[in-house]
């Protein structure tokens, strides 16, 4: 897992439970486009900022329905089972097997200027990703 420690500038980090539902949105304009191939069908594999550490290998699929977290990643910001809270819907993965997740958790993800909250699902299962986003 790749994070490194960066400073957190928001004072609402304070609460790392899981609260209402928030939809961010991310978007990319005809010059993001300019150098790629279109149509295409690869991955978007970016860097965020979550929780106030760099979080290199998330994966954004337009697909997915929640957001998921790790357990390499969740670890490795320093989490721990109690700042989960309870997610009882169980969840279908790439290889259609079907997943019980540990519980949920809000976080700040920053990707360029912007800093919302998310809900992570946080699974116990392997993936290539730290993290997936929608």
């Amino acid at each position: 897992m790749s994070v490194a420690r960066l400073p957190v500038e928001d004072s609402k980090l304070e609460s790392k439970r899981a609260r209402g539902e928030n939809r961010p949105a991310m978007s990319f304009s005809k010059e993001d486009k300019v150098g790629t191939i279109q149509p295409h069908d690869d991955a978007l594999v970016v860097t965020f900022r979550i929780w106030g550490y760099d979080v290199k290998r998330v994966m954004v699929d337009q697909g997915s329905g929640v957001e998921i977290m790790y357990p390499n990643l969740y670890n490795g910001l320093g989490l721990k089972p109690m700042d989960l809270t309870a997610y009882d819907s169980p969840l279908v993965s790439f290889d259609g097997k079907v997943v019980i997740p540990k519980g949920q958790i809000r976080l700040p993800v920053q990707a360029g200027s912007k800093v919302v909250e998310v809900n992570f699902i946080v699974v116990d299962a392997y993936s290539p990703y730290t993290a997936i986003v929608t």
